[in-house]
């Protein structure tokens, strides 16, 4: 759960994605606009597995723990050897979370790159500390990436809109869908398909090859309230579209926790004047006879 929030406190954003959908390259794209605004995010890889980054991390996971190495020694094939990684990673989690607070006077927003094994990092129990750590620690938003291209088949939309349904209400934590690739195709076909029931009815009618039309069909159904309450962004992390609007998408979360947090403050000190003035209505004996 996270805390209450300063006005100028920085916010985390946990990157999170299909391996293919551009994760790493958004989050590169994402850093570049933040250094053009001339305010430099500050960045941590997650990534055990990844050969190279387009970015400069400020804390890289590769220089604690060496995947390939981590493998060997506990005879895991590539999976078992990125969890074990980020397990051993998570172990000084304490150490990265003192860095980080360090850095909070000088950096608005930290960037976190998480493996393209998605499963690995928000099932797994090192992923849940790592996510409810920086929760507790200052307002963060997970940005579920999503391959726009890939997405335009209505089966492949909904197992990403489930996908993304389970990892929102697992972090209850403020959520953004982030369609990747606009460049190449508009995103306008799946938010038609969120707003519009009878839309995506008829998209799935069109795809013959879908022999689970009744599964899509209820599904699509079931995620219609989650479809009321998700904030969703085109972007391109080849071109820079779609950036500006990215960031006015995280602001809105963290604005609302500010009025929540403003609110909840008004509403205390309301209380403690109506104590007081109950209090100042009665004569105190302060001798403690009786």
């Amino acid at each position: 759960m996270q805390k209450a929030m300063a006005e100028d406190a920085p916010v985390n954003i946990i990157m999170i994605g299909m391996a293919g959908s551009g994760k790493t390259t958004l989050l590169q794209r994402l850093n570049a606009h933040l250094h053009e605004q001339k305010t430099p995010p500050y960045v941590v890889n997650l990534d055990p597995a990844v050969t190279k980054l387009p970015f400069q991390a400020n804390i890289d996971i590769r220089d604690t723990v060496d995947y390939k190495q981590v493998m060997k020694e506990y005879n895991l094939g590539p999976n078992g050897g990125i969890l074990t990684s980020l397990n051993l990673f998570t172990t000084k989690l304490d150490q990265v979370m003192g860095i980080v607070e360090k850095r909070a006077q000088s950096n608005k927003y930290f960037l976190f790159d998480t493996p393209g094994q998605i499963e690995i990092f928000t099932w797994s129990a090192s992923g849940a500390i790592i996510t409810n750590t920086l929760a507790a620690t200052y307002p963060t938003v997970v940005v579920y990436v999503v391959d726009t291209p890939r997405t335009a088949n209505p089966a492949t939309f909904m197992s990403n809109m489930m996908y993304a349904c389970s990892i929102m209400y697992k972090t209850q934590l403020p959520f953004l869908v982030a369609f990747n690739k606009v460049d190449v195709v508009s995103h306008e076909f799946a938010v038609n398909w969120m707003e519009d029931f009878e839309a995506f009815q008829q998209a799935l009618r069109q795809d013959d090859e879908c022999f689970m039309n009744s599964l899509m069909n209820s599904m699509s159904l079931v995620l219609d309230e989650f479809y009321c309450h998700l904030r969703v962004v085109g972007v391109s992390a080849m071109t820079g579209q779609g950036i500006g609007e990215f960031f006015e998408k995280i602001g809105e979360p963290m604005e609302k926790k500010r009025e929540e947090d403003r609110g909840k403050k008004e509403a205390q000190v309301e209380r403690l004047m109506k104590d007081l003035s109950v209090t100042e209505g009665k004569e105190v004996d302060l001798t403690g006879e009786k």
